[in-house]
């Protein structure tokens, strides 16, 4: 089935002004710029069993399955899925959804927020018994979870993480005995690893230990809030596991429509998504800026032994779009897929001058130039691989931000998704104003838009 065609087609490139008039149209969702980017209570539901503190909203991917005219029996793609936003949604209206992820938790936690088909009442209560086979190992080491500090242990040997994986954290992110008591609750959710909802199990682990048990905060940055030297454990966790049960309780997260998380780069589409089988687009890919995204989850990635290694880092940031300094390297060439566009080289070009004035000389810095090319470049080889699953008339929601990161020269991420888009042959239908958000470095107003394409097909 296609898409509706509730967009009007354009048979030509827009120009500037065009575009400029597209911005004051009636915009898809009427919230306040406060809280347009937050989770409404209503949205809690599967949502709320984990969420990065940068996702997109459920209302934002709503506004476009109706904008863009989606139903049931449409095939959705989201190939920056993340935390699957765009597949729960999908799925909960019955739409086939698809979504790609590069980052290995996040394709976790995904993957378990659209496996509705849980028998909510036996995962309760094999999580009771967990809970008390763990309270139980704790005490046995005098550490009386229920009342943190009542009963201090001495002479206790903690369990902890190896000198590998501690590199990769954040000093202090969890202390030593909230920690003791994550890797013990973990081990015995492991001895049930055949549990049909042994997933969703890890998941409540995983919401728990950052929002419960580390010492982390998020503001939007990933830093250390209060240091908490005790705390609860796994009556938290048992909570969120409760939360879980009753969201699949409902009747409406009892659909088996097909909805998957594919593992992979959103840069090779063709090796992850049939051929001409995708009606619409609904993403939110990263901005260029000195955001590392890998650095949200590093926490329970490492907890949770998704990863290990800086190595097993490295090869994680080779797959993803090179948005920040931290995961560019050498043999990087995505920059030659858009050689042909001015304007970025223009900005790259900038950016270098205006290093070179200031005196910048710091490694990260040097690259802030070639990390804007790498960028739109591995966002065009994105779309060019992406016109290989698109059925002719599919339309596309690309959720963008404008970005002055970069020694506060101006990206207009949204104009330049837009014409790389045009070169490849898609249409530029409009640009949406999603919201603003006030820049301190440049003290100005930035920019979140949807752009909205079409692929007419070959």
């Amino acid at each position: 089935m296609a898409v509706s065609n509730t967009v009007k087609s354009n048979s030509r490139s827009k120009t500037k002004a065009e575009r400029e008039i597209d911005l004051s149209l009636t915009k898809p969702s009427t919230r306040s710029n406060g809280t347009a980017n937050r989770l409404s209570d209503e949205d809690k539901a599967i949502h709320d069993w984990y969420r990065f503190v940068l996702s997109f909203p459920p209302h934002l991917v709503r506004d476009y399955i109706s904008n863009l005219g989606l139903a049931e029996g449409n095939v959705l793609l989201d190939p920056f899925c993340g935390c699957g936003t765009t597949l729960v949604e999908g799925k909960m209206r019955n739409i086939v959804t698809i979504g790609v992820e590069a980052n290995a938790f996040a394709h976790f936690a995904t993957s378990v927020k659209i496996k509705w088909n849980i028998d909510s009442e036996q995962l309760l209560r094999d999580a009771k018994h967990i809970a008390d086979l763990t309270r139980g190992l704790l005490l046995k080491n005098g550490i009386d979870d229920e009342n943190p500090f009542e009963r201090i242990p001495t002479g206790l040997t903690l369990r902890g993480l190896n000198s590998d994986q501690e590199r990769l954290l954040l000093s202090d992110s969890i202390s030593p005995l909230p920690l003791h008591k994550t890797l013990t609750l973990l081990e015995v959710i492991k001895q049930h690893d055949t549990h049909p909802a042994f997933g969703h199990m890890l998941l409540a682990l995983a919401k728990t230990l950052v929002f419960k048990t580390s010492n982390l905060r998020f503001g939007p940055e990933v830093g250390l809030g209060e240091i908490k030297d005790d705390v609860s454990v796994v009556l938290p966790w048992l909570e969120e596991v409760g939360r879980i049960c009753e969201d699949l309780t409902e009747p409406l997260y009892s659909n088996t429509t097909r909805s998957e998380a594919l593992f992979g780069d959103a840069r090779s589409m063709e090796d992850l998504v049939k051929e001409r089988s995708v009606d619409a687009v609904i993403t939110s890919p990263p901005y260029p800026n000195e955001k590392d995204y890998t650095r949200t989850t590093r926490l329970e990635s490492v907890v949770l032994g998704f990863i290990n290694s800086k190595e097993e880092l490295r090869a994680l940031k080779k797959t993803l779009i090179r948005s920040n300094t931290r995961n560019v390297y050498k043999v990087d060439d995505d920059d030659k897929f858009i050689t042909t566009h001015p304007r970025i080289q223009t900005i790259a070009d900038d950016i270098e001058k205006r290093r070179i004035e200031l005196g910048k000389d710091s490694g990260f810095e040097k690259l802030y130039g070639r990390v804007t090319k790498l960028y739109f470049g591995g966002m065009a080889r994105h779309l060019s691989q992406l016109r290989k699953v698109l059925k002719p008339g599919a339309k596309l929601a690309y959720v963008v931000g404008d970005q002055a990161s970069y020694l506060r020269i101006m990206i207009r991420t949204g104009e330049l998704v837009a014409e790389i888009a045009e070169a490849l042959g898609y249409r530029h239908l409009k640009t949406d104003l999603f919201r603003t958000r006030f820049a301190t470095a440049t003290r100005e107003q930035l920019r979140e838009e949807v752009i909205v394409l079409e692929y007419p097909g070959r």
